[in-house]
């Protein structure tokens, strides 16, 4: 396979419509998760090329693209969401081997960025003001604005699906969009941006510098002529994002961690439940922001979940991307360090099953065998810190209440489900649990983009999917017509 996106030289930048290095002609290697082999080399973008595309963002934005109504922003939209199926295989490839994905896993994130393409093409122009009663004499409505030029700060878990929601709702409201996409993981961020230009999507509405956190993302953030940053990633760096973007008092959407419960009552359905109480937790090799690392069971069919969880623990696979198991490697030697730290501090629970990693797996590749451990107390580390990794943790409750308080015992607050039959239960428990979201004897509600999706405390705040994402990305402006 072409390391080349499409044909676009990965070493480059999109910025106004054309690809080129980067100001200082830097580059970084960009490392294959599943045997350690460099990929290509990326442009090392630096303050100087974010420079350059904020002022071609702020050209379109107050150019063609500013001009361009709804309807026509839609068909572009969908145009790229065509392109995007039809070049599915390349792009599940790169995802595949640039963020270690299984290829089942990395195609399917290939149809939900075209799916998002497609709900915001057809959404778009739904986005309606109002009209509100006043005083005689006056005729009020409001308006919703692009806010201008926008940054989007994606991390390498999930490029494709985050481009979907982010920028793809960024572009749908009119704003003109700059994108740093992760250093470990760029290559269909880059070929994203191949794809909007091919659309016809004006010169300078997208525009794309890869490079270093510290680097590129530092001046993104810092940016004065920025009006909107969208951020998904670790808690640390969301504070310094929110702290820079602070200084210009611009709004920012965070969408960080989480340590997402899945309540298991003793009246659930435990084999309906199983498949999403395991997979929740080893999808993307649990990298994933909304991974459910937490599992809370009631003492009456504990010792049940416990062994059949440990049985489809023990059955795990790890091993290359392209293999397709149901595991893959974590993205890099860095991360699967920080995993195999967290699996140290549990040497003092009950690890009950692992996973093992495929005998033939490339020395060089970061594999973790996925861990399973049971009887853990609320407040160990590894159920209160956000692991990112192949690890979950069973936990035993007595009653509700004392579940309800495990559950929002952690300064996380992003995803949560319930698994009863009991309805007044499922009510009671979908107003209390501290999350973004709850869902009620299912786990994900497959992923669907016109559900919002964001958190409180340390999982950040603001929504992106579904028309909330709109709303964010635009501002409400009131309008008072005196007429007497």
């Amino acid at each position: 396979m072409s390391l080349r996106p499409l044909d676009v030289d990965p070493s480059h930048c999109l910025i106004g419509g054309q690809w080129a290095p980067c100001a200082s002609g830097q580059t970084l290697p960009l490392v294959n998760p599943s045997d350690g082999t460099a990929l290509c080399q990326i442009a090392r973008g630096g303050a100087a090329d974010i420079d350059a595309a904020v002022a071609a963002a702020r050209s379109a934005f107050e150019g063609a693209w500013g001009r361009t109504t709804a309807v026509e922003r839609g068909r572009i939209l969908y145009r790229i969401g065509t392109l995007v199926l039809e070049n599915i295989d390349e792009l599940a490839n790169l995802e595949a081997r640039d963020v270690g994905k299984p290829l089942t896993q990395a195609r399917a994130d290939v149809v939900a960025l075209a799916r998002y393409m497609e709900f915001y093409a057809g959404a778009v122009d739904k986005l309606h003001g109002e009209t509100i009663p006043y005083l005689d004499g006056y005729t009020v409505y409001t308006l919703r604005e692009a806010h201008g030029v926008t940054g989007h700060i994606i991390p390498w878990n999930y490029p494709m699906q985050i481009i979907g929601r982010s920028v793809g709702a960024a572009l749908a409201t009119g704003n003109a969009a700059v994108l740093k996409p992760a250093e470990e993981a760029c290559l269909t961020a880059l070929a994203f941006g191949e794809l909007a230009r091919r659309a016809g999507l004006p010169d300078g509405a997208l525009n794309v510098v890869p490079g270093l956190g510290a680097e590129a993302g530092a001046a993104l953030t810092a940016h004065a002529d920025i009006n909107h940053i969208s951020f998904t990633g670790s808690v640390g760096t969301g504070r310094m994002i929110q702290q820079a973007a602070s200084q210009h008092v611009i709004p920012v959407t965070l969408e960080l961690g989480g340590k997402s419960p899945q309540l298991v009552f003793d009246d659930a359905d435990i084999d309906a439940a199983l498949p999403f109480l395991v997979n929740a937790g080893i999808q993307n090799a649990g990298q994933t922001c909304s991974a459910s690392s937490r599992i809370l069971v009631q003492r009456g069919v504990y010792d049940e979940v416990v062994r059949k969880m440990a049985e489809r623990y023990a059955a795990l696979r790890a091993g290359p991307a392209m293999a397709d198991l149901s595991v893959g490697p974590l993205v890099s030697a860095r991360q699967k360090e920080i995993v195999e730290g967290f699996i140290a501090k549990g040497a003092d629970l009950n690890l009950v099953a692992r996973g093992t990693v495929e005998a033939d797996a490339p020395a060089g590749g970061a594999y973790v065998a996925p861990a399973l451990f049971a009887d853990v107390p609320a407040d160990h580390t590894l159920a209160q810190d956000e692991i990112f990794g192949p690890v979950q943790v069973i936990i035993p409750f007595e009653d509700e209440a004392e579940a309800l308080a495990i559950a929002n015992g952690t300064a996380y607050g992003l995803v949560a489900s319930v698994w009863s039959q009991n309805g007044a239960r499922q009510m009671r428990l979908a107003k209390a649990l501290r999350a973004g979201q709850v869902f009620v004897n299912n786990y994900g509600a497959g992923g669907g983009v016109e559900l919002p999706f964001g958190g409180s405390g340390l999982s950040g705040h603001g929504r992106e999917k579904g028309f909330e994402a709109l709303y964010g990305f635009t501002t409400l402006k009131t309008v008072a017509a005196f007429h007497g």
